[in-house]
């Protein structure tokens, strides 16, 4: 990490009510600003790495709000990140971590196969005579939560179904790339169905390569870089040798990582030109708000949206969902407090740390509550998997929609 970045905190505070961890918590040590002097510390040499200092560290969310607010422009996020991957890279990876992060990540095919159990899980009833049962109180807290997030999954991935050319409806306006997310097209398939078909009806037609591969953010968030250059170069040559204006993901994590492809793979001007082109969809649907304003039907719905940290803070988009959701008839959009505070998912942060993950989320529920919105609208799959399960235990449930998803369905509703 770059010491500058370290000395160019002015300790000004500005960042302390943005902090998602600092608001529960009040401790300087959980503080955007206490974390950077840590690092500064650790890089002057008065501060050893020990246990109770990489807690600290790890309680960070990197949801970026710090950065947004910064009048310096100090990302502590990604600053700790950084730091995470220097001091991974001589120790190398744990059993499990080279299992998820090199055995399965990169490779479609294998993470499908490790998935289809837990589709069977569901589809057999099993899952609801477990649930019933709390048979899972029995084993680690940690599998608990994660059973508990899992939603219903489609039959199949979407990546299986898709075609690998969608072509455009009506004259052709341009191709663009369509990266397909991990969690997007094994969990959420019917979201990104909505994407390419949206994308596909104001005429793109819409390159999905099958073999690409996750965008190497999980490696990013565990400190594994050389998996996350392994991940940006394959798809980079990969895309490269299509023919494209635009690389539109509707996963905002996956959106953020593959905007930063030209800093990863510095000097390589492909990457470069790679990260340039990506656009989250609101980006290019929003291009088209005076089409889709024409061509949408009435939804009689009173929606609310919650920014994801990594569209917001990440990718500064925070107008371009908002403007499309108005375009709707019949929509009663109300605006929500904090929309872009962290909801607390945080990629594996809601299983590592489930304590602080619950306070962060009780806080935007109560916000979501308060709106008295039918339908909730948000664009990242750890937002999808978080709220859906906190939403769906309010009385009454609120509906967790992704933004495609609503857009498509009052596109293609019948007037």
């Amino acid at each position: 990490m770059e010491y500058v970045k370290l000395i160019n905190c002015m300790r000004c505070g500005m960042c302390l009510p943005h902090c998602p961890t600092y608001r529960e918590t009040f401790l300087e040590t959980a503080s955007p600003r206490g974390r950077v002097a840590l690092m500064r510390k650790i890089a002057e040499g008065e501060l050893g790495t020990s246990e109770r200092l990489l807690e600290y560290l790890s309680l960070c969310l990197d949801c970026q709000a710090c950065a947004t607010a910064c009048p310096c422009g100090v990302n502590a996020g990604e600053m700790v990140a950084e730091f995470k991957c220097e001091r991974r890279e001589g120790e190398g990876l744990t059993f499990m971590e080279e299992l998820v992060l090199r055995k399965l990540l990169p490779h479609p095919d294998r993470l499908e196969a490790a998935v289809a159990p837990m589709r069977v899980y569901q589809r057999s009833g099993l899952q609801k005579i477990v649930r019933k049962l709390g048979v899972l109180k029995i084993f680690s807290p940690a599998l608990g939560r994660m059973e508990g997030l899992l939603p219903e999954l489609p039959r199949q991935p979407l990546r299986r179904t898709i075609a690998e050319v969608t072509l455009a409806v009506g004259e052709e306006r341009g191709r663009v790339g369509f990266f397909l997310g991990c969690v997007m097209s094994l969990v959420f398939s019917g979201a990104s169905h909505a994407t390419v078909r949206l994308l596909s009806l104001l005429g793109y037609t819409v390159v999905t390569p099958k073999t690409q591969k996750c965008c190497g953010a999980p490696n990013m968030l565990a400190g594994d870089r050389d998996g996350l250059l392994d991940a940006a170069r394959f798809n980079v040559d990969l895309f490269t040798g299509h023919d494209l204006d635009f690389i539109v993901t509707d996963c905002g994590g996956c959106g953020a990582e593959l905007k930063k492809y030209g800093h990863h793979l510095a000097g390589d001007d492909r990457a470069a030109s790679f990260g340039a082109r990506v656009r989250d969809i609101s980006q290019i649907l929003a291009l088209h708000a005076d089409e889709l304003r024409d061509r949408l039907h009435p939804l009689h719905l009173t929606v609310t949206y919650h920014d994801p940290c990594h569209i917001a803070h990440c990718q500064g988009i925070r107008q371009e969902p908002r403007r499309l959701l108005n375009l709707v008839p019949g929509l009663d959009y109300r605006e929500l407090a904090e929309a872009d505070a962290c909801c607390g998912s945080a990629g594996t942060y809601n299983i590592e740390k489930p304590e602080m993950s619950d306070r962060v989320l009780r806080r935007k529920v109560v916000n979501i509550r308060a709106t008295g919105a039918e339908v909730l609208v948000t664009s990242n799959p750890g937002c999808l998997l978080q709220l859906k399960k906190a939403l769906a235990e309010e009385t009454p449930p609120v509906r967790v929609m992704h933004l495609t998803e609503l857009l498509h369905r009052s596109l293609t509703a019948v007037p």
